[in-house]
């Protein structure tokens, strides 16, 4: 009996693992708990700290197998942050941690340095207090941006505010502009990542660039053709292999260019969480007059979220008026051009695999400087799926359309 006892109260101890340890923060990795006590209630736990000084965590409840293993690729989370089989739960669940000031979202600014994710084990099932206790095991974790061999470039040719990355190797690569949205401000990290996947990609600013800060005038159509043909020239790029991808406002510059200019030809262009529908005559100028005019549609939650939904892509009433961009494709014969992803129940800020889901933060409007608090929309894990799901087609669709045979028609995607 005394026997018995004492195998009772075997303390709970534990070897912690994360393979690899080291890389792409789209790439999975697989957390390993060993060597702990069979059938023991486990709380496994990711912390970060965000180069703006805030905190964020997740973690989730697990039991240990007959052996004392959790596997997180395997083993289903019975409570934390996420729940069931989620291999990467750990990252995409993250939030701020308790206390921190409301509205914020994970954004990587500087990505010449990794993203350093401490993931630690803890006997028990815990939800809260995990810095007053010991864990019985802890590892750190680096999620890279840019791998090995990328090159970041700054770029301030022809008036232009942006960074290149080009791909390790010889080359020469496929080339891509990437246009953030009405946030502005130069934003690298995606950029970074798809040089990593070997296409030369330039982030460019084209709201609070330079050249607007300096003359106080928004960009034209020229400052885009401007970038198009810097990397139309560059030695490491291959000049007739030019994409354009656009998220949210920059969706709105990618459609424009990719119809009406005269100097970019694109290969295929893709479209993130935009609208096709924007004012024909003008251009940058024009859009966000567009959406300024139909600021007073603006629709805000209980707890004064701003919904922006009806700006740039009224709902009509009358249905017959409803601009379909399928539709518009099929009448135009050119359906087969078009690849259109869906996602219920994601958000508005499709981002890279494992980002932390942001329903709503903090935005700074270009024009008007204020800071009211955006709302996003999406629910966590759908828009987890989402992210991870879109992704990789939108990979597969780059390599096929910069990589394979020459077409003499532009395909394009809108997500």
């Amino acid at each position: 009996m005394l026997q018995q006892l004492k195998m009772e109260e075997k303390p709970c101890s534990a070897a912690l693992s994360v393979q690899p340890s080291r890389g792409l923060v789209d790439e999975k990795f697989v957390v390993l708990v060993q060597n702990t006590v069979p059938s023991c209630p486990l709380t496994i736990h990711a912390s970060h700290q965000c180069e703006d000084g805030h905190s964020w965590h997740a973690f989730a409840h697990y039991t240990s197998d007959a052996s004392g293993v959790v596997n997180v690729s395997e083993d289903c989370s019975v409570g934390g942050t996420y729940s069931g089989v989620e291999a990467m739960g750990l990252l995409w669940s993250l939030k701020p941690v308790p206390g921190s000031k409301p509205g914020l979202r994970m954004r990587k600014k500087n990505v010449q340095a990794p993203m350093v994710i401490t993931i630690s084990v803890y006997k028990g099932h815990l939800t809260e207090g995990f810095g007053d206790q010991v864990p019985l095991a802890g590892t750190e974790v680096e999620r890279w941006y840019m791998a090995p061999g990328v090159r970041r470039i700054a770029v301030t040719e022809d008036g232009l505010t942006a960074t290149l990355f080009l791909p390790s190797g010889p080359g020469p690569f496929p080339g891509l502009l990437d246009l953030w949205g009405g946030g502005g401000q130069l934003v690298e990290y995606r950029a970074a990542l798809l040089a990593s996947h070997g296409i030369a990609a330039m982030a460019l600013d084209y709201l609070t660039c330079k050249y607007t800060m300096e003359t106080g005038k928004m960009v034209e159509q020229d400052y885009f053709e401007a970038a198009y043909t810097f990397l139309q020239k560059h030695p490491k790029v291959l000049s007739s292999r030019i994409a354009m991808l656009g998220f949210s406002l920059g969706t709105s510059v990618t459609l424009k260019t990719a119809v009406y200019s005269e100097v970019m030809k694109l290969r295929c262009a893709l479209c993130i969480s935009g609208s096709h529908v924007q004012p024909l005559d003008g251009f940058l100028k024009e859009t966000l007059g567009y959406f300024n005019e139909n600021s007073g549609k603006t629709c805000f939650t209980e707890d004064n979220e701003a919904i922006w939904r009806n700006l740039l892509l009224p709902i009509p009433t009358d249905l017959s008026l409803k601009v379909d961009m399928k539709e518009m494709m099929e009448r135009a014969g050119n359906s087969h051009l078009l690849t259109l992803l869906s996602y219920p129940n994601a958000g508005h800020l499709i981002e890279p695999p494992y980002t932390p889901h942001a329903r709503s933060s903090l935005f700074r409007d270009v024009k008007s400087r204020q800071m009211l608090m955006a709302l996003w929309g999406g629910q966590t894990l759908e828009h987890s799926r989402a992210q991870e799901d879109a992704w990789r087609k939108l990979l597969v669709f780059l390599r096929k359309n910069l990589y394979g045979g020459v077409k003499s028609t532009s395909p394009l995607s809108n997500l």
